[in-house]
């Protein structure tokens, strides 16, 4: 940056962009990587679409029953998906490879600390999450969908969602920071899908049995309980963004003592 003098001439004024511009550029350099990114996109978009429409489409035939409409009772859990699609998922794999090429240590030389590196990404996460939002909230009207918009409601369904992120996003990148960047890209899958299956993220937990009340203090069964319970019922439910927070705790402390950056 330069700065005009009294004779009209220019002199420089060295020094990096304050902290919160960094943070902003950093997150909006993310975003555009993360759409870009084909695979990225079938993640955070068209999996939890095709799951929307089969869940629904199964519960029909299989006769399934749930204490609310089909479309009621999954759509939460699809939203759950998305976010730990994005903020697990694709952070893993984004971060993973990014070790591989020397990006995060070159990043690491920059201006940007590494707090505003991790707040850029995060960041990110909450726009791409936002976009999800909105384009399975719309399929989900299109279906027949009806959320309870009580603010309890909508504030419980927010708490979830911000601290699901923090949850699934530490234990992201506790995989990318441990593990090589094709064991990152299969672990991040495989947990993908165990926890999609049995996790108790898009069913309810009442759809397996025994197993029901132990599969809510998983990460993914606190996210997907939480979100029902605030969109079908219209609560806050404080036990779950409780487990939620544990788990980001967790993630966050594991992460910090064992994350590489290249």
């Amino acid at each position: 940056m330069t700065t005009p003098t009294a004779t009209g001439t220019f002199s420089p004024r060295p020094g990096s962009a304050p902290l919160p511009r960094q943070v902003v550029a950093q997150a909006r350099m993310e975003t555009k990587l993360l759409l870009r990114n084909g695979e990225q996109l079938l993640l955070a978009v068209v999996i939890p679409l095709i799951v929307l429409v089969g869940g629904i489409e199964a519960a029909k035939r299989l006769d399934l029953s749930f204490a609310s409409t089909a479309v009621d009772t999954l759509t939460p859990g699809v939203l759950a998906l998305a976010i730990m699609s994005t903020s697990f998922t694709s952070l893993a794999i984004a971060t993973g490879f990014e070790r591989r090429y020397g990006v995060l240590k070159r990043l690491g030389a920059s201006p940007l600390p590494r707090a505003g590196l991790l707040a850029g990404k995060v960041g990110a996460l909450l726009v791409v999450e936002l976009l999800q939002a909105v384009v399975i909230g719309v399929a989900a009207t299109l279906l027949g969908w009806a959320p309870d918009l009580s603010a309890a409601g909508v504030l419980g369904a927010l708490a979830c969602a911000l601290v699901g992120t923090a949850a699934f996003a530490s234990l992201g990148l506790l995989v990318a920071g441990a593990l090589r960047a094709e064991a990152t890209l299969a672990a991040a899958n495989l947990i993908y899908l165990l926890l999609l299956a049995g996790g108790a993220v898009v069913f309810p937990t009442t759809s397996y049995g025994g197993f029901g009340e132990v599969l809510q203090y998983l990460p993914s069964g606190a996210l997907g309980t939480g979100m029902r319970t605030a969109l079908i019922d219209g609560s806050f439910a404080v036990g779950n963004v409780v487990v939620l927070a544990a788990w980001a705790v967790v993630g966050t402390v594991l992460t910090a003592r064992t994350f590489k950056w290249e």
